[in-house]
């Protein structure tokens, strides 16, 4: 099995937002997504459900992003 980054796709409530994402990246989700749902068992997500989780994760890891804001809420 292929170690991904992320984990099943939690079912939340939804915020509508638009984006345009280049057609090589909107690919590489969908990619992606099949590969997760076979890792996961779960049928694939849609690709652009997994911007979400991308990056919360991609937030959450973020060492710099981290020092800087509890930098910035220190000062609050």
């Amino acid at each position: 099995m292929t170690k991904l980054k992320l984990g099943p796709i939690e079912d939340d409530k939804p915020v509508k937002v638009t984006l345009e994402l280049p057609a090589t990246l909107h690919r590489d989700l969908a990619t992606y997504a099949e590969i997760l749902g076979r890792g996961t068992g779960q049928a694939p997500a849609d690709p652009l459900r997994l911007v979400v989780p991308m990056l919360e994760r991609f937030i959450a890891t973020d060492r710099g992003f981290a020092k800087a804001r509890k930098t910035s809420l220190s000062r609050d």
